[in-house]
């Protein structure tokens, strides 16, 4: 059994998730303990819980420990199985999060998994907006060979959550990604949305705003989209998708009570333009993200990323525990090597 101290380096969820979408394909048995130990609230969240649930119920799997709070878990995975999933989240718990522990598992299915997901929040805190899952996370997937459906029929914001959203994964292989020069910019899509409780304020229209505040200044190419939904909570949220000729990279922001719109979208501008600069081919949010496929793919791959967080290193950390391979970083590209 793999042993994996959930306190290491950065601490959060991010060593659960690996740890245990893993152990699934590889079928070797973990513990998982002090997990989220650098979180103000430690042990499990309803999305940490529903998604190993989810997981241990995908793979035929036994685990122990699965309670909301609990610190340590077990978890001795069986056969990934021809199923769909109906993951209930009674939360705002984050629905891209509890993605984040199924996916590389249902690319090893015998068929397409469909996960029906009643609840919960497509844009919450801590988390990844579904526009920049969808929209930069799943094209760089791609990308890999990687193929997901994903169809929105209700958002949901924190508190209440509320949402409920449709995703099919398809079996695949996982080539390998080579992302060290992205080409020249093709175009930035500004996504902005709000619930309809905000429409008379024009909140989506003001994240915009405060996006061009930044970017218009440096005329790059800019389109934009301006949604309103029915939801169970007001919030908002927006997504920058920067497209370049070999890769995209993305920022996003929401709103929260008291903070002007402008500002949001002023946030989402910047923090683009920061990972612009860096000339890098992934942001750093994506840089984490995408280490697991990087380790599962037949080959060498490399990607420049923006910046080198605690949350990659956490990563590399736990996949090097379950898979033959090794990572290198050398400045600010990451190289994974297999050992054949």
């Amino acid at each position: 059994m793999i042993e994996i101290d959930g306190a290491y380096l950065e601490g959060g969820g991010q060593i659960l998730r690996t740890a245990c979408s893993l152990s699934a394909i590889t079928k070797k048995p973990c513990r998982v303990f002090n997990i989220r130990k650098g979180r103000e609230k430690p042990g499990l969240m309803p999305q940490h819980l529903l998604g190993i649930q989810a997981l241990s119920q995908l793979c035929n799997g036994k685990l122990e420990g699965d309670s909301l709070g609990s610190e340590e878990i077990e978890f001795s995975p069986g056969e990934i199985q021809a199923q769909d999933l109906n993951i209930k989240i009674r939360t705002a718990g984050s629905i891209t999060l509890v993605l984040q522990t199924l996916i590389i598992p249902c690319l090893n299915a015998p068929r397409p998994v469909k996960i029906n997901f009643d609840g919960g929040a497509t844009d919450t805190f801590f988390s990844p907006t579904i526009d920049y899952f969808q929209y930069v996370f799943l094209k760089i997937l791609e990308k890999m060979g990687i193929k997901a459906d994903v169809k929105i029929l209700k958002r949901g914001y924190y508190p209440e959550g509320g949402a409920k959203m449709e995703v099919l994964i398809y079996p695949s292989g996982i080539k390998t990604l080579n992302l060290t020069k992205r080409g020249e910019i093709l175009k930035i899509d500004a996504v902005s949305g709000a619930a309809n409780t905000l429409k008379e304020k024009k909140v989506a229209e003001r994240q915009i705003t405060g996006v061009k505040e930044i970017l218009g200044k440096l005329k790059l190419p800019l389109e934009e989209k301006i949604e309103y939904y029915e939801t169970a909570s007001p919030g908002s949220q927006i997504c920058l998708i920067a497209e370049f000729k070999n890769t995209i990279i993305g920022a996003d922001n929401l709103g929260k009570l008291g903070k002007r719109a402008e500002d949001v979208g002023k946030e989402a501008a910047w923090e683009l333009l920061k990972t612009a600069d860096s000339k890098a081919c992934l942001d750093k949010y994506l840089a984490d993200q995408i280490l697991p496929y990087l380790a599962l793919a037949n080959g060498k791959s490399s990607v420049s990323v923006s910046e080198i967080t605690n949350h990659v290193k956490t990563n590399i950390w736990v996949i090097e525990k379950f898979l033959e391979g090794r990572f290198g970083i050398k400045e600010n590209t990451i190289t994974w090597v297999p050992k054949f």
